[in-house]
């Protein structure tokens, strides 16, 4: 199987300006997913799709492709990556005449991810039968026990309330966090559908401590936290 790697990495950041290309380790943080995604034998481009010439200069001296720029109206707060997904799929149609046979979104935003948990979800994308395969860690809140929301007479109350009383969390069922880990999907899914959900999708389990989510300045401080642990125990 041949897949093309994306990098979606836009230049406004409201939650920490600067974030793609703010140093994590001594590099820019884009620079993590596209050593990741170089480092994936079944991967044959690795491409970052932006709207920032800083980052796109970056990304080059990184290794990674800008064939294009991506457009101001689909690298807004409000933009749906999903868009930004099929307007780098259109070039591809568009500059080689055929979509990619397997799209992989490689995410800035979790840099401690590792090789092998890309390569696990091509793995299980390639068992077949499916449209997209997600990364998952473990869940911090279950709706069915401690994820509560707020009814129309002002108190709260359990997001799934059970069928009986709950003593333990072992007695409902087993949920999970979405990770931003790694996204695989079939390039024609994504042209011609408009969720993740909408299609079969399945899901490939990350450790929690390479799975974190970088979108503040906490969130930065706790990569660079977990990053220093890792290093000292190599």
């Amino acid at each position: 199987m041949k897949a093309v790697a994306f990098i979606f990495a836009r230049g406004g950041s409201k939650g920490l300006p600067g974030k793609n290309i703010r140093p994590l380790g001594g590099k820019p943080l884009i620079a993590w997913s596209i050593e990741h995604a170089l480092s994936v034998k079944r991967v044959e481009r690795v491409i970052v799709s932006t709207d920032s010439e800083e980052i796109a200069a970056v990304a080059r001296d990184f290794g990674a492709e800008v064939p294009f720029m991506r457009p101001s109206e689909l690298a807004q707060d409000t933009s749906p990556e999903w868009l930004a997904w099929r307007h780098a799929l259109n070039y591809l149609r568009e500059s080689t005449g055929v979509l990619p046979e397997v799209m992989v979104s490689v995410p800035t935003t979790a840099p401690l991810r590792l090789t092998v948990d890309i390569e696990n979800c091509l793995d299980e994308y390639e068992k077949g039968n499916v449209d997209m395969v997600i990364t998952v860690t473990e869940a911090h809140r279950s709706p069915y026990f401690n994820m509560v929301k707020t009814k129309a007479d002002g108190t709260v109350g359990l997001v799934n309330p059970p069928q009986s009383a709950i003593a333990h969390r072992q007695d409902v069922p087993l949920v999970y966090d979405m990770a931003t880990v790694c996204y695989v999907a079939n390039p024609e899914f994504v042209m011609t559908h408009n969720a993740t959900f909408e299609g079969k999708v399945k899901a490939v389990h990350v450790p929690i401590e390479r799975a974190i989510d970088i979108d503040t300045l906490l969130d930065f401080q706790i990569a660079e936290s977990l990053l220093n642990i890792r290093e000292h125990k190599l």
